[in-house]
């Protein structure tokens, strides 16, 4: 489902979203990331900010306080 996965876990607000930025920047096109994240935050910053950007948010779930993400790098 996805080429790379993120795992953002214990790590609080902002550093999520920023790995998240700085592993899409290093994607191409068309490939697929997931976001595995433990900071609750995450779940409004992260879908947020994608659509501010080139990027596709796939699909969000969570689970227990894990919040996961996929994300197809826009380029």
């Amino acid at each position: 489902m996805a080429e790379r996965v993120l795992d953002a876990s214990g790590l609080r607000c902002p550093m999520p979203l920023l790995k998240t930025k700085l592993e899409l920047n290093g994607m191409s096109a068309g490939e697929r990331l997931q976001v595995i994240a433990t900071d609750a935050g995450s779940s409004r910053d992260i879908p947020a900010w994608v659509d501010m950007s080139a990027h596709a948010l796939i699909s969000q779930s969570e689970d227990h306080g894990e919040y996961r993400f996929v994300i197809e790098c826009g380029g």
